[in-house]
């Protein structure tokens, strides 16, 4: 790998880390060999959300289309000026990653220039696109060409990646509807969130999370460990906000303590052993 190749992914690696605590942790778990290519899909999809959440400027819509072009015209020609962007080229190179999985995510974050009510169906295309094929594009790097287990595994990937997003809604449900304007439950507004439409909303990521367990436990080993100690953390994040009043997940941001954090490693490592 050139120079400029190892740069660049250390660039997708300072920029996971520094934005993401719990994925920080557990990506470590990673075999060393796909964890470049997990930061550098983590470093792609952190640039656009930046440009739709952080930004948010005039010319937002103009940033992302140059982003989605310059992405295709990279993985095109195996180079970027923009290293984020150059190491998530290598990767989809490698890979076989593609703008079947790449254009829904961009449709997704357009989704999120502007304040919208969602219906069913713009809820679950958002959900396919912002989500979904975030884990089917980690499962090409997990897979590395197993097409035939990639497609068996596929919908548990989708679906795991769909409760991560959908706990995350849950969880910023304040911070997204005051500071952003967004709520992205179907048929749900602020004032009507309550303790009843909680549940159907956890019912919900139940239903994603127990459709996606048995997928992961086929995962490879070298990706499996990193992947259950997420899972492990959103299913304890999940298991806090049933717990919590939908009152008071209106008004606070809801988190699991460090130290409960490092207990669930420590019991997922023992179970999965430590190596």
């Amino acid at each position: 790998m050139g120079l400029y190749d190892n740069v660049a992914y250390e660039n997708s690696r300072h920029l996971t880390l520094r934005y993401s605590t719990s994925f920080g942790i557990s990506s470590r778990f990673f075999s060393k060999d796909l964890q470049p290519h997990i930061y550098a899909i983590y470093g792609l999809v952190r640039i656009a959300d930046e440009i739709v959440d952080t930004y948010k400027g005039p010319d937002a819509a103009k940033l992302l289309d140059d982003l989605e072009q310059t992405t295709y015209d990279s993985i095109k020609s195996g180079y970027s000026t923009n290293p984020i962007v150059h190491a998530f080229a290598l990767t989809a190179r490698a890979y076989g990653i593609n703008d079947t999985l790449i254009a829904p995510f961009f449709y997704s974050m357009r989704m999120d220039l502007k304040p919208q009510n969602y219906s069913p169906a713009n809820y679950k295309k958002y959900i396919h696109g912002s989500a979904e094929v975030v884990g089917l594009i980690c499962l090409r790097v997990f897979c590395n060409g197993n097409n035939t287990k990639y497609d068996q595994l596929a919908p548990g990937a989708a679906a795991l990646g769909s409760a991560y997003q959908k706990v995350n809604f849950l969880r910023d449900l304040a911070a997204d509807y005051k500071e952003l304007g967004r709520l992205y439950f179907p048929g749900l507004t602020f004032d009507a969130f309550d303790d009843t439409a909680k549940q159907q909303i956890v019912d919900d990521i139940k239903s994603d999370f127990a459709l996606a367990l048995p997928a992961l436990q086929r995962l490879p080993a070298s990706c499996r460990k990193a992947t259950l100690i997420s899972y492990v953390y959103y299913n304890e994040l999940l298991q806090k906000l049933e717990r919590t009043p939908a009152a008071t997940i209106k008004t606070t941001r809801i988190r699991v303590p460090s130290q409960r954090k490092l207990g669930l490693i420590i019991q997922t490592l023992v179970r999965e052993g430590w190596n």
